[in-house]
């Protein structure tokens, strides 16, 4: 049998070149830790918790993503955080009722957020992760004091997530890990190939015989039967009584319409909106840096 060529993988272990990348000031590394959380049923989440005091702000990232995705964004911000594997994805445990039920979701990362993030100033999410942060509004207001929403509005459907989908729906596995990058390069066209392969080697697993597979549990639209529908999620911009930021990507991936901006505008007027001209749907792997910036000014 022939050898395999293994590639080691330590999570801890890209900071420096993380930073590096960005222009982003490296004197040491980040006090970064994995913790997981018991969710009284015998599944658990699990998450990681940047520096030592009590975390300022939690992250929730994207469907078929995992906490690492908000890597960059938490070296350049520099505050004790939380970003949560959200159930499903990462190193976090299926989710009860699969891994798109919003509602189902909120519900376990509400229990992360009282363990790890009581105090928190703000709740980002992407995608997934900003339709959870609405649900979580909804299911315990008192853990979500403002929201940042990375591209995305309960307005999102089929047609216009289709490319992410194509994405996140391709091959079971691959042979090996060029033919992984080489394909997630393809659908990711404005992110550096080093991004890219840091991204990856938090995001798969490479199998005993070499081949490789994605972490995150598969996301197809029949998953348990049912299509994802978040419109009923409107409601929860109309009623949300906190301060709320939508940074919307402007280039063709970005899954945010003119008719979803002024639908959130229309329910909620005081909602502040931030174009990104050189972001697709990814805005935190597209320009990590900016997005940093636009939190850390829309919170403190």
């Amino acid at each position: 049998m022939a050898d395999i060529d293994r590639i080691p993988y330590d999570e801890f272990s890209m900071f420096e070149e993380n930073a590096h990348e960005y222009g982003i000031a490296f004197d040491q590394p980040p006090t970064v830790r994995r913790q997981s959380v018991p969710l009284g049923d015998g599944r658990q989440l699990s998450a990681l918790c940047w520096g030592n005091g009590d975390p300022e702000l939690v992250f929730l990232h994207g469907g078929a993503q995992n906490a690492h995705t908000w890597d960059t964004v938490a070296l350049a911000l520099g505050r004790p955080l939380v970003a949560i594997d959200l159930p499903g994805h990462g190193h976090s445990d299926q989710g009860l009722h699969g891994s798109v039920d919003a509602r189902s979701i909120a519900a376990d990362i509400a229990t992360a957020i009282r363990v790890l993030a009581p105090k928190s100033k703000a709740v980002v999410g992407m995608s997934l992760g900003g339709i959870t942060t609405l649900a979580v509004a909804d299911h315990a207001p008192e853990l979500v004091r403002s929201v940042v929403l990375v591209d995305i509005t309960p307005g999102v459907n089929r047609a216009k997530s289709m490319a992410i989908s194509n994405f996140i729906n391709g091959p079971e596995s691959f042979e090996d890990f060029d033919a992984l990058l080489t394909r997630t390069i393809e659908h990711n066209p404005h992110r550096t190939v080093s991004s890219l392969r840091r991204g990856i080697l938090h995001n798969a697993l490479q199998r005993d015989d070499g081949s490789w597979v994605w972490r995150y549990a598969r996301l197809r639209s029949s998953e348990n039967g049912v299509r994802p529908e978040f419109s009923s999620l409107w409601e929860s911009v109309s009623n949300l009584a906190v301060p709320m930021m939508l940074v919307r990507g402007m280039l063709a991936q970005s899954v945010v319409d003119d008719g979803d901006e002024a639908e959130l505008l229309r329910r909620a007027p005081n909602a502040q909106v931030v174009h990104i001209a050189n972001a697709g749907h990814s805005v935190q792997g597209d320009t990590p840096v900016e997005l940093a910036e636009l939190i850390a000014s829309f919170v403190y």
